[in-house]
């Protein structure tokens, strides 16, 4: 698949979201994790990280927004449910894109918000967990796009499969299955 993309966080709390997160993003192939003023000991992930994700995702910790250094071309995605965010399954996600969630209990700050080249939400009633919220973002980048088949007129998966080449060039299995 082209492009890259990062997940991280503004503010975070708790230790175990940093972890659920960081194994989601790994478990998603994420190129980066990040953290923006984080209120916890990242480090401190142990219990929710089960997939040593920190092993195998580079991270970065930004202790002020200034300080963040995403990569030239990257676009800032913002995740939060404010009146104009556009709705994720009507978002086109961009080639190279770093995504950032609100804190637990709170929300992007309106200087992260304002550094933002999108703000998009998940159409929900409430919020939900932020590691819960991240898995959700990633999982739609993933099937928006990913090389799957066109979701059948009737219940049920797929008759046809995808070639496993183009042009004579092996796609990649992006699964790992």
């Amino acid at each position: 698949m082209r492009g890259y993309f990062g997940i991280g966080v503004q503010g975070i709390h708790k230790e175990q979201n940093v972890g659920t997160l960081a194994r989601s993003a790994h478990a998603f192939g994420a190129n980066f994790f990040f953290t923006l003023m984080p209120q916890v000991d990242v480090h401190a992930f142990k219990a929710s990280d089960t997939s040593d994700a920190f092993d195998h995702v580079p991270y970065h910790q930004y202790d002020s927004l200034e300080d963040m250094n995403l990569p030239q071309g990257c676009q800032l995605v913002g995740v939060e449910l404010v009146e104009d965010s556009i709705e994720l399954p009507s978002f086109k996600h961009p080639t190279r894109a770093a995504y950032i969630l609100g804190p637990e209990m709170g929300d992007l700050s309106p200087k992260v918000q304002a550094k933002c080249d999108h703000i998009i939400k998940i159409p929900m009633h409430f919020c939900v967990n932020v590691g819960i919220a991240g898995a959700i973002v990633m999982y739609d980048r993933l099937i928006s796009r990913g090389r799957f088949a066109p979701r059948p007129i009737r219940a049920g998966g797929p008759t046809e499969t995808l070639p496993k080449t183009v042009h004579g060039h092996k796609i990649p299995d992006i699964l790992g299955s």
